[in-house]
């Protein structure tokens, strides 16, 4: 029996900044993920950062590329190539500032990912992906896109809203627009291994 091929040991680090558009106060996450990683697996890590579930389709516009994972249900996708054969350090290189990220397409989340910097691999420091920073809570899933999110707050901050007790129980009780836990980003981002 033949062993598995082992796989490439990263090289470089990308610093990422990865902000939610369209929402204010900005909701943001900082992390660090190495050049081997594939963009399937980048998918997760954003997905982790934020405290959004993946339950819905997603996209990565780098350059005049597309990237995900081409499913027939969507009509052509030519031009969409595979995220699950294509690295970070592949696609992002060093030219390579700033990209989007687009999830949930009838939500309509786009997130501006900017590369802060690239450094060198610390094997025991810094070899896998990892939250370092962020402020805001992620809004619900399916709340409606960046005007459902800001119509939700409106009904949860006000308890004579007419929505407020259908939006707290949706909800599930209540929601702090301004929590983030870097512990529970990276414990996220730590259950994908």
């Amino acid at each position: 029996m033949s062993k598995p091929p082992r796989r490439p040991e990263p090289q470089q680090i990308y610093q990422l900044t990865v902000e939610l558009q369209h929402i204010e106060p900005r909701i943001w996450r900082t992390i660090l993920v190495p050049d081997t990683l594939k963009l399937a697996r980048l998918d997760l890590v954003v997905q982790a950062a934020f405290g959004w579930t993946n339950s819905h389709l997603h996209e990565w516009r780098i350059g005049s590329a597309r990237y995900g994972i081409p499913d027939p249900e969507w009509g052509t996708q030519e031009d969409l190539i595979d995220e699950r054969k294509c690295t970070v350090g592949k696609v992002l290189g060093d030219d390579v500032a700033e990209f989007t990220y687009n999830y949930d397409f009838g939500d309509g989340w786009e997130h501006r990912i900017t590369v802060d910097q690239r450094s060198a691999v610390e094997p025991e420091r810094n070899a896998w992906p990892m939250c370092i920073a962020g402020a805001n809570a992620c809004p619900p899933e399916d709340v409606g896109g960046p005007p459902g999110y800001m119509d939700f707050l409106q009904a949860m901050r006000d308890r004579t809203h007419e929505e407020h007790l259908q939006v707290w129980r949706w909800c599930g009780g209540p929601f702090d627009p301004a929590a983030f836990s870097l512990n529970d980003a990276n414990r996220a981002i730590r259950d994908l291994r």
